[in-house]
């Protein structure tokens, strides 16, 4: 239960994610009142990563190129770039670090296997999210919480999804029923049912999303451009039907949820072999990418024609970074029943850009409260827990 009283907090929630374009901050108002938590986003600001720190990051991110002194340095690193960031961006807000009640910080994760492996006889299952939290608050004199997932897979989840947790929070609808759609590196949907309840919520990864379509589009157009703007490559080309059939038959995509997924198992490797295989069939590079597009369009639209008619699905609203991919989003609305309307984030008053940092500036305040903040129902987490570790 949250707090009988209204309390007002200034958050600042920081998000890199498996796409590893960089670091979003955003300041956030987090007002708290009986049994409902609201929002008011005061200050967004993207920090991209060099060139030369994405490599790095996607170095370590492979088992194969990994070394434990590349990891245990840009631990430190990004811990020092986030305190960086976070100034900066509280700056930029007209506000002093003094007026910050916490940073949440999500980290850079370089690993994730929800699936378990056996050592010394015992299963475990890990995951790994980078940069620093004791440096960010030492560099910026705020107390900082970060590390959230491990708790969950502690509760037998799988660390993810953990964003969920605040659609639900802010989005319910009585009624009918609402989809949030993430399109980061790696797509994932927050299935809302019509009047749901905490247990109803379904939440997963659906597989990828930008991820493959800007490792297609760097190859493309010969590393001068790092992702398909606007979707305007992928709106030239035609989808190989034939090849969309045999893509999808990917394990991934049958498997039930919960489930979750990463780098590890659709990253650049896996990328190469598709591009290799669009050669096979011999597609030039547009229609690959239009292609692979369709891929990430149906692989979501699939998901949640599962669930409109039991869910009472009327709308779904579109974050991340494919939301501005208008072919992506065309192909989203086509694959998808006629009755069910897409709409990008912003319609229900949240930033498209700033949601998942927003998401864990909520995520880190209900820690500080000591209250618990993961839904099983979502991560398959035998029971709810309070995720994330501070540093004072």
């Amino acid at each position: 239960m949250l707090g009988s009283r209204q309390s007002s907090n200034l958050v600042v929630g920081l998000m890199s994610g498996t796409s590893l374009d960089g670091v979003d901050v955003a300041v956030v108002e987090i007002k708290d009142q009986m049994d409902t938590l609201d929002f008011k986003l005061l200050h967004f600001t993207s920090l991209s990563y060099s060139q030369t720190i994405r490599d790095k990051i996607s170095t370590i991110c492979n088992p194969k190129t990994a070394s434990i002194e590349e990891i245990s340095s840009m631990n430190m690193y990004l811990g020092k770039l986030f305190a960086d960031a976070s100034l900066k961006a509280i700056q930029e807000a007209g506000l002093s670090s003094k007026q910050i009640s916490l940073i949440s910080s999500h980290g850079q994760t370089i690993f994730h296997q929800p699936e378990p492996k056996m050592i010394a006889g015992s299963e475990v299952t890990s995951t790994l999210q980078i940069g620093d939290i004791g440096m960010i608050a030492e560099k910026t004199g705020i107390m900082t919480i970060g590390d959230f997932r491990t708790r969950d897979m502690a509760a037998g989840g799988q660390g993810a999804p953990l964003v969920p947790y605040t659609d639900y929070k802010l989005f319910r609808k009585e009624e009918h029923g609402r989809v949030l759609v993430n399109i980061g590196g790696i797509s994932n949907v927050t299935i809302l049912p019509k009047g749901c309840t905490e247990t109803n919520v379904l939440a997963y990864d659906t597989g990828p999303g930008n991820m493959i379509i800007d490792a297609f589009t760097s190859w493309a157009t010969n590393h001068t451009q790092n992702y398909d703007k606007n979707g305007d490559i992928a709106a030239k080309g035609k989808v190989n039907e034939d090849w969309l059939s045999q893509l999808l038959d990917h394990p991934y995509f049958q498997l039930a949820a919960p489930k979750s997924t990463g780098r590890e198992l659709f990253g650049e490797a896996f990328a190469k072999r598709l591009w290799q295989e669009g050669e096979r069939y011999q597609m030039n590079h547009t229609d690959k990418i239009t292609t692979i597009t369709a891929l990430t369009a149906k692989t979501i639209a699939m998901e949640i024609n599962k669930f409109i008619k039991s869910a009472n699905l009327k709308e779904v609203f579109i974050s991340g970074g494919g939301r501005y991919n208008k072919t992506l989003m065309r192909f989203i609305a086509n694959y998808l029943s006629l009755d069910v309307s897409v709409y990008g984030i912003e319609e229900i008053g949240m930033s498209a850009d700033a949601k998942e940092a927003i998401s864990f500036a909520i995520l880190g305040y209900q820690c500080y409260k000591q209250r618990t903040n993961n839904l099983p129902a979502a991560t398959g987490a035998n029971n709810e827990v309070i995720m994330g570790k501070i540093a004072w």
